[in-house]
């Protein structure tokens, strides 16, 4: 009897721990597939920046900063977005920043800096490096004709080249797959704008962010926007994925 009881616990605790390591397998599998703390704080806060939604931006941005993100990298957050929501949606958040971070100093909390922007130390043209980091993203060559709008408004091309993918995208303070959250984060946010949705979905998919961690980031935007904007964001980026699978 007693040799039993031992054979029975025996098959129990095998049976434990192998579920228990299916769980943790489970589990460390989800955290290489799923968005982490971070980059869910980068998504909200600028999907409520570029909405507009200050009230609840103060709790994000809390939310932001308990999750390990530096002021600076907040503040780029909202610098970057400008490019693609405009200045007074972008100067908002700033200063909502401001009233959460003088609230929480004067509650005693430190909250860390975080590293400035490193100086540029390149020769070639703000055109020439922003052509490159646009190249970068893409992975690839851009030799070929310019766009419709390009040839229609030159100085938008330069504009894009080199201010949006020179002078910003060359701050070090956010790498490319955050700035890429943020823009599509911002570009599900105020809609209308499939074409270049679905462009930045795919440079996403390019610097290696996962289908999986894509839809998550619709979700995570779809907690404060229009559920016509969301689905409309989905179905964009449905069909992207569906024309990889070709």
């Amino acid at each position: 009897m007693k040799k039993l009881l031992t054979i029975g616990i025996a098959i129990v605790t095998t049976a434990f721990l192998g579920v228990t390591n299916h769980v943790n397998a489970q589990s460390k599998h989800n955290t290489i597939l799923n968005l982490d703390a971070k980059q869910q704080s980068i998504i909200t806060i600028a999907s409520l920046t570029a909405k507009g939604d200050l009230q609840t931006l103060e709790s994000a941005l809390t939310e932001g900063l308990d999750a390990g993100l530096t002021v600076n990298e907040i503040k780029e957050v909202m610098v970057h977005l400008y490019a693609y929501c405009g200045f007074p949606r972008s100067l908002r958040g700033l200063r909502t920043f401001i009233k959460v971070l003088d609230e929480r100093k004067a509650e005693v909390v430190e909250d860390q800096l975080g590293a400035e922007a490193a100086p540029i130390e390149d020769n070639r043209t703000k055109y020439e490096r922003g052509k490159a980091n646009l190249e970068t993203l893409v992975q690839a060559k851009l030799d070929g004709p310019p766009a419709d709008y390009a040839q229609f408004a030159p100085i938008i091309e330069v504009f894009l080249k080199e201010h949006l993918f020179a002078d910003i995208f060359d701050r070090d303070i956010l790498d490319y797959r955050q700035r890429e959250l943020v823009t599509v984060s911002v570009l599900a946010t105020i809609g209308g704008v499939e074409p270049m949705l679905r462009s930045h979905m795919n440079i996403c998919l390019i610097q290696g962010i996962t289908p999986i961690q894509l839809k998550e980031l619709m979700d995570v935007v779809g907690k404060n926007v229009d559920q016509e904007k969301i689905d409309s964001a989905k179905k964009v980026l449905n069909e992207l994925l569906e024309s990889k699978k070709q």
